[in-house]
C-alpha cells in the first residue's frame, strides 16, 4: 500500500530529469500518473525515463502554456480517471545572461517558461478541482535563485520569482477550497545538464532529483495537511 494509493497525480516536464523521478516517486506510492510532456515518439519512450512499472497512466503531449492545450489535457484524465487530486509542476527553463546584453529573447523565454506557465497550467488544474470539489494539493518547482538576484542570472531570477508569487497567491486565493499549494526551492541540481555544464564542481553537494521529489511528496500528501504558501529550501551542502 502506498501513501498516493487511488490518487491521481498530474505531472508537468514528465519527461525531465526531473519530471520522470517525480513521477517514479508518485508510482511507488500507487499514485495513478497523468504525464505531461511537451513532445514524445511514444508512451512507451515517456515510460522508459521512470524507470518503474507504472500499472494505470495517461500520457498527454503539447504546450501547457496555452489554455486550449491544458484544459484538452485536463479533459482527457477526467475521461481516464474521473478527476485529479495532486499536481506537480515541474516543467521549466533555464539559461543565463546579463541584462546589459539585452537579450529579451532569454528574458521573454524564461518568463514564458517559468511564469506563464505556472499561472497558466497550475491555475487550470486549480479550477478543476475547485469545480469537481477536490480537496487536492499543488507543488511548483520554483528555484533558490527567485530569493534574490546574482549574476548572469537576472532573466531566471525575475522568471522563478514571478513563479514563486503565483504560488503564494495561489495558496490564499484556495485555501478556502482545501486546496493546498506550495513551491520547493532546490539549489543546483545534479542533472547530467548541469554535470556537463559545470564538469569540475563537486557534484556530492548538489541536491538530487530523488530528493526533490521526497519533498513533492511530502507536500502533496495528508502528513503536510497543514503547510499552504510555504516555500521548502532543498538545498543539500550547496
Amino acid at each position: 500500500m502506498g501513501q498516493f494509493d487511488g490518487k491521481v497525480v498530474f505531472v508537468t516536464g514528465a519527461g525531465g530529469g526531473i519530471g520522470s523521478v517525480v513521477a517514479a516517486k508518485f508510482a511507488q506510492e500507487g499514485a495513478k500518473l497523468v504525464l505531461a510532456v511537451h513532445h514524445s515518439d511514444s508512451d512507451d519512450e515517456v515510460l522508459s525515463k521512470l524507470g518503474v512499472e507504472v500499472d494505470d497512466y495517461l500520457v498527454v503531449t503539447g504546450d501547457i502554456g496555452q489554455p486550449e492545450t491544458i484544459n484538452t489535457m485536463v479533459e482527457q484524465a477526467v475521461d481516464k480517471f474521473g478527476q485529479i487530486d495532486v499536481m506537480a509542476h515541474v516543467a521549466g527553463g533555464f539559461a543565463m545572461g546579463a541584462v546589459h546584453d539585452l537579450d529579451i529573447d532569454t528574458f521573454e523565454k524564461l518568463m514564458y517558461l517559468n511564469a506563464h506557465l505556472t499561472y497558466v497550467a497550475c491555475g487550470r488544474i486549480a479550477k478543476h478541482m475547485v469545480e469537481k470539489g477536490v480537496q487536492g494539493a499543488i507543488t511548483v518547482v520554483l528555484a533558490r535563485a527567485a530569493l534574490s538576484g546574482s549574476k548572469n542570472m537576472a532573466a531566471y531570477a525575475a522568471s522563478k520569482a514571478a513563479a514563486e508569487r503565483i504560488m503564494q497567491s495561489m495558496a490564499q486565493d484556495l485555501k478556502e477550497h482545501n486546496i493546498r499549494v506550495n513551491g520547493v526551492l532546490p539549489s543546483t541540481v545534479d542533472t547530467a545538464a548541469n554535470r556537463k555544464d559545470m564538469p569540475k564542481a563537486d557534484f556530492s553537494k548538489w541536491v538530487t532529483p530523488e530528493q526533490i521529489a521526497d519533498v513533492i511528496a511530502f507536500l502533496s500528501s495528508d502528513a503536510a495537511s497543514a503547510i499552504s504558501g510555504a516555500s521548502v529550501p532543498v538545498y543539500n551542502k550547496a
